[in-house]
């Protein structure tokens, strides 16, 4: 009788340290994957805001010349001479 008690009882244990396994192996793998998504998403915000930087830096530097920097002020704050009118036509 004692080396079938044994054998349940080692049955029972390994049992039990398979489903363990699966259980940590099971919820690494789910916190793996959510931080993949996290580089990906993170990725993608680099990437726009490193297109942000280029486009400003381009602004910034146009801006340096008088002329564009009229031309840009007339566009963007609809800014005018004193002695001139300025009619706007949106579409």
């Amino acid at each position: 009788m004692e080396i079938r008690a044994g054998r349940k009882y080692w049955i029972v244990v390994t049992a039990l340290i398979v489903l363990f396994s699966i259980f940590v192996v099971g919820r690494n793998a789910v916190h793996a994957v959510k931080i993949k998504r996290q580089i990906g998403a993170l990725h993608r915000e680099m990437a726009l805001y490193r297109e942000r930087i280029a486009r400003d830096s381009l602004l910034l530097e146009q801006l340096r010349y008088d002329d564009y920097l009229e031309e840009f002020a007339r566009e963007r704050f609809r800014m005018q001479r004193r002695d001139e009118q300025v009619f706007l036509l949106e579409e």
